[in-house]
């Protein structure tokens, strides 16, 4: 199986001091903006979710809208789909905004079952990503 991995952009990848940006505390990466790759913002980290039982992360919930959470739609991303820019720190996905608004999206009290195969390859398919499994 081939292993997919988030890209790392930007300064130095190694340092004397701490783990990241190759090892990194996932609440570390919470609320970091994602842009796409003409500069438009098109939301931020709301939550990493990890697989469970495969021991690998499968999707960033991407927060776009809303204020104060009210009104915000959710967006799964396959994390391979993400890019992290560590010298802005921020992530880039390369999809436009049309791409987004169509994307399939819910809502903070009705979550997907993100462990369905058949959610997950139409997800991963959307974004133009290998499934990670």
């Amino acid at each position: 199986m081939e292993q997919q991995q988030t890209n790392i952009v930007g300064g130095p990848k190694t340092s004397a001091q701490g783990p990241g940006p190759e090892v990194m505390a996932a609440n570390t990466l919470e609320g970091n903006d994602v842009y796409n790759a003409e500069g438009e913002t098109l939301g931020d980290i709301k939550a990493i979710m990890i697989d469970v039982p495969r021991g690998r992360v499968a999707y960033a919930v991407l927060s776009r809208g809303g204020i104060l959470g009210m009104g915000e739609k959710l967006f799964a991303i396959p994390w391979a789909a993400l890019k992290l820019d560590t010298d802005r720190k921020c992530f880039v996905l390369h999809v436009d905004k049309e791409t987004l608004k169509n994307a399939p999206g819910f809502d903070k009290d009705n979550w997907p079952r993100m462990a369905d195969e058949t959610w997950a390859r139409d997800l991963h398919k959307y974004y133009n990503q290998d499934i990670y499994w």
